[in-house]
């Protein structure tokens, strides 16, 4: 028998898979496309924000907090996230939106690069927070497209795989670039979402590929599950239309009520706990590590430490590094083949997360570890600690992001499905909700731990200088 390829290439990929052995090259691809266009989509969604929090000291006057350039980053994309999967109603026109999202995200970036004064900044600022906030949603509602679920999970793992790397990848270029100074090295980044409708466009399977079909208990390696697209008037004319696509029964949309009903169970087990991880990590980021700081380890007693850390200013990026390092292997997880975390213990990681907030925030302040000692050198015993617990805090937050949204795409729509177009239509507007609706808990979580972190680090510093360690305020 001939390769699937060669016999039949004209034919949708996602139809060849009705009749394709799962292992066959086909299907191997077909998987390949899916986990590499959304790899790129969270990689580019997310690598814009990374680079202006890492350009934020050169963005703003040395007397403006920094904690305005956060702010600014992310209340933004709070709004976008609760705006549009809230306040909209009908069919996500997915061409459109990303279209519009990679415009404003362009335009942002080059009203930053381009002008000088605070408010334009903070401008451009909002604009690009805003386009990534839409993204993240889109490219999740998107993903709830796919059937049967165990490829849509599939799409899932790899985006938030893309957004954990973002954070490496943004960070490393601003290093490269930030020597050609602000108007050329943001304006080149102003490039970067340029990737994501040519990824969408060249690299995902077309809309016509998108299957309408609600599966329910389906997987990847049964795919003569698939059951047929149902037959519309279009089709009956001749001209045959699949997907997403295809002609529906008007259906004017969710309401308000509708979308209550659908997101009261969300908010306590899968709100709740991304809200919490949130509002613990970004405190510890922005209020917490930036008072860990501690004589500069002497390179004949710590030879790797010494190495390593060579001013007092060496601690922050230290602690970003762990913190982003592990937070991109945890969102990698499930891409990985790692078992999703069972719902019961997602708020596992919170709980973890206050644990280790509560810890870095007394060492902070009175220096236990050390002994109390406001100039110890005990950096061989204190920093491995110190690393060891920002590491678990990276992998806490990736786990319960990308497990929240692993299991509400794996979890069914609510309605029930019965094979006509009204109910498939109904039931694939609620599933994009769901997924959609859960965004906006670690947006909140952000927005209001940069509230909170901004007197966490004066008074963590107030204490440390009371009792006569002055090395927050030397940096």
């Amino acid at each position: 028998m001939a390769d699937l390829d060669e016999t039949v290439p004209e034919q949708p990929l996602l139809s060849i898979l009705k009749t394709a052995d799962p292992n066959s090259k086909t299907a191997k691809r077909l998987r390949l496309l899916l986990g590499c266009s959304f790899f790129l989509f969270g990689l580019m969604n997310n690598v814009l924000y990374v680079i202006i929090l890492s350009a934020a000291l050169d963005l703003v006057p040395p007397s403006t907090p920094k904690g305005i350039i956060a702010f600014c980053n992310i209340a933004p994309a709070l709004v976008a996230k609760v705006g549009w999967p809230y306040l909209l109603k009908g069919k996500i026109r997915y061409t459109k939106r990303l279209l519009s999202c990679c415009a404003l995200s362009a335009t942002g970036m080059l009203i930053v690069a381009a002008f000088e004064t605070l408010p334009a900044r903070l401008l451009g600022i909002a604009f690009a927070s805003f386009a990534s906030g839409l993204g993240e949603l889109t490219f999740l509602q998107l993903s709830t497209t796919y059937h049967p679920k165990s490829v849509s999970g599939h799409c899932v793992g790899y985006f938030a795989s893309g957004t954990g790397a973002a954070g490496l990848v943004g960070a490393g270029l601003w290093w490269e670039v930030r020597g050609l100074g602000v108007r050329l090295g943001v304006g080149l980044s102003a490039i970067l979402p340029f990737t994501i409708p040519l990824t969408y466009l060249f690299l995902l399977p077309p809309p016509s590929d998108y299957s309408d079909i609600v599966g329910s208990e389906d997987t990847w390696a049964n795919p003569s599950e698939y059951s047929a697209i149902p037959e519309d008037e279009d089709e009956s004319n001749g001209a045959v239309v699949v997907g997403v696509s295809a002609a529906v029964m008007p259906l004017p949309g969710l309401s308000l009520a509708d979308k209550w009903r659908l997101v009261r169970p969300l908010l306590p087990k899968y709100m709740l706990p991304l809200f919490c991880v949130y509002t613990f990590e970004y405190t510890i980021n922005q209020g917490i590590s930036p008072t860990l700081v501690y004589p500069v380890p002497s390179p004949d007693e710590h030879p790797i430490l010494g190495g390593i850390i060579k001013s007092i200013r060496d601690y922050y990026p230290l602690w970003q590094l762990m913190y982003q390092a592990f937070v991109f292997l945890s969102r990698s997880s499930i891409s990985l083949g790692l078992p999703a975390l069972p719902a019961a213990f997602l708020p596992l990681p919170a709980v973890v997360q206050g644990f280790i907030l509560s810890f870095l925030a007394a060492e902070a302040s009175t220096g236990f570890l050390s002994g109390g000692q406001p100039e110890s050198t005990t950096q061989g015993f204190v920093l491995p600690i110190l690393m060891l617990l920002i590491a678990v805090e990276g992998i806490c937050g990736g786990l319960a992001y990308v497990n929240v949204f692993y299991r509400v795409g794996q979890e069914g729509s609510g309605s029930r499905d019965r094979g006509d177009l009204y109910s498939q239509e109904v039931s694939r507007q609620e599933q994009e909700f769901r997924i959609g609706s859960i965004g906006f808990a670690d947006s909140l979580g952000i927005l209001l731990a940069s509230l909170i972190a901004m007197p966490t680090e004066v008074g963590l510093c107030y204490s440390q200088v009371q009792r006569g360690k002055l090395l927050c305020k030397e940096l």
